[in-house]
């Protein structure tokens, strides 16, 4: 009698082990869903023209990855570069221009003008070009100075008539309007002389300058025009300037590349399309 319940009781026991290790095996994630869920927070270098989209994509993105944390870092193109070469954390690069980008990209380390350091920091095959944009002639609410034209910009620009803001040669807003000069047969050097010019370290700088009326006009891009309110009387062709392309890419030194490239991804969708067209952008792919 002793001896059955001995037994009774190791088999219940023996039940009972076997029913809490089937509990523990059942209530674990399936594979790869932990890795899933881990915070990540994914830095973001990105041309201070993007400011307001891609705060709005933050939002919307939260909804698709909820354990990425977009941190952006809105600067100059030029800036960005400049701290992508000196070692700054960052997973996802996009530029206002090429130029910028090239930089960084190996499969042009033997064209010294285009990758002058002949740095290899971009992931094989995650360069896209993602955006175009437009430069246009900007002016302060009024429009005071009854500006209409790059036409006539030019003529007041040599008549030393007009005071205009531009971005620095260093950001690509900047060099864009520098390409505007050399089409209008302008010296940029001659006008900065003769005081008819002002600078903005990034396109952010020079659409306040137009914003406060410090200036009569100022050349910016057509999205950062409509995020402040302000009026384009004209814009730019590619004959001008070229066009304005926006190249994005993942870096190889990107601590969560999967992630980095799954919100380029995501910034290629139909969901980002829509922002960024609602605010002047074209998407390119």
């Amino acid at each position: 009698m002793l001896g059955c319940a001995a037994a009774l009781a190791a088999g219940m026991l023996s039940g009972c082990g076997g029913a809490a290790s089937s509990s523990s095996a059942s209530s674990a994630p399936a594979a790869g869903s932990a890795a899933e869920s881990e915070p990540v927070e994914l830095v973001v270098f990105a041309a201070a023209s993007m400011t307001e989209t891609l705060e709005q994509i933050a939002g919307l993105y939260a909804e698709t990855a909820p354990n990425v944390s977009l941190v952006y870092n809105f600067a100059s193109s030029g800036d960005l570069l400049t701290q992508i070469k000196e070692g700054a954390d960052c997973d996802l690069f996009i530029s206002a221009a090429p130029k910028q980008m090239n930089a960084l990209d190996g499969t042009l380390m033997d064209d010294a003008e285009a990758n002058p350091d002949g740095l290899d920091l971009l992931a094989e095959g995650s360069r896209i070009d993602l955006l175009e944009n437009k430069v246009v002639l900007a002016v302060p609410e009024g429009n005071p100075k009854g500006i209409e034209s790059f036409d006539q910009l030019a003529e007041l620009l040599k008549a030393g008539e007009v005071f205009l803001a531009m971005g620095n040669s260093d950001v690509p807003v900047g060099q864009y309007t520098q390409k505007i000069f050399a089409y209008y047969g302008l010296d940029e050097e001659a006008l900065a002389q003769s005081g008819v010019l002002t600078y903005g370290s990034n396109v952010k700088e020079v659409t306040t300058q137009v914003s406060e009326a410090a200036v009569d006009c100022g050349i910016i891009y057509d999205t950062d025009a409509f995020s402040a309110g302000l009026a384009s009387v004209d814009e730019a062709t590619a004959e001008m300037c070229g066009q304005v392309i926006y190249p994005a890419a993942v870096l190889k030194t990107s601590a969560h590349p999967a992630e980095a490239q799954a919100f380029l991804d995501y910034l290629t969708g139909s969901e980002a399309a829509a922002v960024f067209e609602s605010v002047g952008f074209t998407p390119l792919t």
